[in-house]
Order: C-alpha cells, then structure tokens, then sequence
C-alpha cells in the first residue's frame, strides 16, 4: 500500500477549511490542555509526595531495618554489623541508632512531647543523604559532645529557645515508671548547637537528635540499625541479602528486618491511591475530547462522501480510505500531545516561578484598584498570594518530573485522538460507491 497519497489527503483535510466541521485546530488544544494540565498537577503531587516520602525513608525509617542489637552488648552490637553490611552490594549506608519517647522543657517553661533519636556523631559521614535533608536555620549539625542537642525549627519555636539555650529532656518512659530510682537516667540537660528544617512538618515540630551515647541513658534496650539503599525499590532483594550476610556473620540469626514498605504501608498506600484517582479525575479530559474527536470526524466522512465515492471509485481500497481518517486522528493527537508535553514541562519545570509571576500580575491589578480606592478613601486589599508562609508550611511549590510518567500522559493524549478517529473511520465502509457516484 502506498501511504504518500494516504497522508496527501489526510494533511488536506486537517488543513483546508472545512464546510460544517469544526476546525481541527479546537481538537488538537483540547488534546494540549489535557496534557499540559495533567503533566503540571501530577509533577506538583509528585513534588509533595515524594518530599514526605524522602524526608521520611531518608531521615526516619531508613529503607531497611534491623532492630534493636541486644546480643553482645550496646557498641560492639551494633558497630560490626555496621561495617560487615556495607560490603553487600546496593548498600549505601549503615547507621545506628537509638530512639525513645521525651518530653522537652526549655527554660522559660515551655514543653512539649517529642521524639528523641540518638545518632552516631559521624552520621553526616556516614549517611550523606541525610545531610541534604537537613537545612539549618541556627548553628549546625554538632553532637560531638555528650550534652548536645538538635531541635526542629517548630519544636524550638514552641519552646520559645534557640541555639546556644539549654533544653531538659525527661524520659517519658521512666516518668511513669515507679521502680526506676535513678533520677539522672531519666532527667538530663542539654545544649542546642542547631535548629534543622526538614520540609516535614511532623519532624519539624516533634523530633529531636542526641549522641548515641546520651541516648543509652534513656533508653533499655541495644540500638538498631537503620539501612540505605542505592535503590529502594530493590528492598525485597535486599532483605534477603542482608539476611544472609547477618547469618555468616553469626550472633544476629534472629534479628528481626522490616522494610520501608512494611512500616509506612498505609502512608505511602494513601498517597499512591490519591495521585491515581487525580490521574485518572484529570485523565477525563482526554475521553471528552476523545469523543470530541470521534464526531468531527464522523461528520467529516459525511462532508466528504463524494470525495470517498471517488477514490474508491479509481482503486483506493476500504482500508486506504479508512486509513485517511486514522491519519488524521494521529495528527491531531501528536500535534496536540507534543505541543502539551513541551508545555507541561516548561511549566512544570519552573513551577515556583510561574506562581510567582502570577502573583504579580495579580497584585499589579490590586495595586490599580488601591489606588482608586485611595481617591474614593476606601480601605486598601491586601496583597496576594497562592501559598502564604502565614497559612500554608511550604515556602514554594515543589515540583518533581519523571520521564516515565511523562511519557505515558503523552502516549494517553495521542492515542485518545487515534483511537477516536479508528472508531469513525468505521462509517467509511457503510458508504456505496455507485450510490455516491449516481447523479455526478
């Protein structure tokens, strides 16, 4: 079959004014519409999603975990294992820890439950991603002494302290407990040397990190260890390595190991459930210009039955003819989706300044009616903005694009309009050619 005169007619068609039909120009923005609007909502969702999901594995839950190291006593337990999993390969990092329950007074009486976490002082060595989760907005990261303490931004703004302050932790374990005797095991003072940021409200406002060692004091069990990956969603794979290497390594047979998926199961279950039902609430645009699509091009067929009558008439085939209006269908579509997707990810891209310029273009407007306002000496508006740092805990609209996902936005707008224009190249084969051609 040759396809030169297929794509001839069908680029004649999209491109010469038609009689009654609508111009194909309304179809292929409602495909661009659709891709663009999906491309740039799905890339924000995946900015939030995978900021909580980051911020959680790579500060909280690790990607694996072995719990708590009880066999040979509290540093030489977890210190070996440490060293004998970063020679398995995926591994990325091995960091022990220990974490309890506190409840943390500052000086001027302000208190509040957190989460205590005890951190080698190396850590930032050890794990490098968990240094780039970590912004500090006071000091730095500094648990070299026994009696320093990192606060989040929220935690010490409740607490009404900064860095260089002394903070007292109580362990809430041994608050209630009426057979611990021993009051400094329960009741120390610590000095702030930095107050972190990590985007997480949860962690910004509840957790606190010591030294390992201080830690111990409050805490009655051994430390565990939390696991990095080179890739996460290698974890099942992974586990079954570790396993293995703790076996050779003998005193850890039983240690129990859990991964990211097990402990924030119905978290990242949630989060996963929503962005499917945005994509496909969003994903409805591509079916109303689909079925915009299918009767254009229905009433194209009609508009240009002579035109058919004839070149079935000289030798084009049911399939040929056919073809002509699938042709345009994947025009339309590929027009239409290329022109979103390079849209969508200029958009997408530069997310924080597009709201920005936004904003300005709306407060230029509020600036025109305060200053007739002035004149009339009516009360001024107030500024505006989509996220204020007053109402909303983000300073800017995260956004994270991937390729993937983008490829397949694109392959749903295109494939929406070709498949429409399949379904109404069918009337092509109701029509007759010596009825058509009868009185021309």
């Amino acid at each position: 079959m040759n396809f030169r005169w297929i794509w001839f007619i069908a680029a004649r068609y999209i491109f010469r004014k038609q009689k009654k039909s609508p111009s194909p120009v309304f179809s292929i923005l409602g495909i661009a519409t659709g891709v663009f609007a999906l491309i740039v909502i799905i890339a924000v969702m995946n900015g939030f999603q995978l900021g909580f999901i980051e911020s959680i594995l790579e500060i909280s839950s690790y990607h694996l975990r072995v719990g708590s190291l009880t066999s040979a006593g509290a540093e030489e337990a977890a210190a070996v294992p440490a060293d004998v999993l970063l020679t398995v390969p995926g591994v990325e990092a091995a960091v022990p820890f220990q974490e309890f329950q506190a409840l943390v007074r500052g000086r001027r009486g302000g208190q509040q439950a957190a989460v205590v976490r005890g951190l080698p002082a190396n850590v930032l060595v050890q794990d490098a991603v968990m240094a780039g989760r970590l912004v500090f907005e006071e000091g730095s990261f500094d648990l070299n002494d026994k009696r320093n303490v990192l606060l989040g931004a929220e935690l010490a703004r409740r607490l009404g302290v900064k860095a260089g302050e002394e903070i007292t932790l109580f362990s809430i374990p041994s608050i209630f407990s009426a057979a611990d005797d021993d009051d400094e095991a329960g009741l120390l003072t610590f000095i702030i040397t930095g107050v972190f940021r990590t985007g997480f409200y949860e962690y910004d406002t509840g957790w606190a990190f010591v030294n390992i060692e201080s830690a111990a004091a409050f805490c009655d069990t051994g430390p565990a260890l939390g696991i990095k990956l080179k890739n996460r969603f290698h974890d099942q794979r992974m586990l079954e390595l570790v396993q293995k290497k703790l076996e050779e390594h003998g005193g850890f047979e039983n240690a129990e190991l859990s991964s990211w998926r097990d402990y924030n199961r119905s978290f990242f279950g949630a989060l996963r459930t929503e962005k499917l039902f945005m994509f496909i609430l969003v994903g409805l645009i591509f079916i109303v210009v689909g079925l915009n699509i299918y009767q254009s091009q229905r009433r194209a067929v009609l508009e240009h039955r002579e035109e058919i009558g004839l070149l079935r008439a000289i030798g084009g085939g049911e399939r040929a003819v056919r073809l002509i209006f699938v042709c345009d269908g994947a025009i339309i579509g590929f027009t239409g989706a290329v022109s979103g997707l390079i849209l969508g990810l200029l958009i997408a891209s530069n997310i924080p300044l597009f709201f920005t310029v936004m904003e300005n273009v709306v407060n230029f407007f509020i600036h025109i009616v305060n200053i007739i306002a002035n004149i009339f000496r009516v009360g001024d508006i107030g500024g505006f903005a989509f996220f204020s740092p007053a109402v909303f805990y983000i300073k800017e609209i995260p956004s994270r694009i991937i390729p993937q996902e983008a490829a397949l936005i694109f392959m749903f707008g295109f494939l929406s309009a070709l498949l429409a224009a399949w379904f109404a190249s069918r009337k092509v084969a109701r029509i007759l050619v010596a009825e058509v051609l009868r009185y021309e």
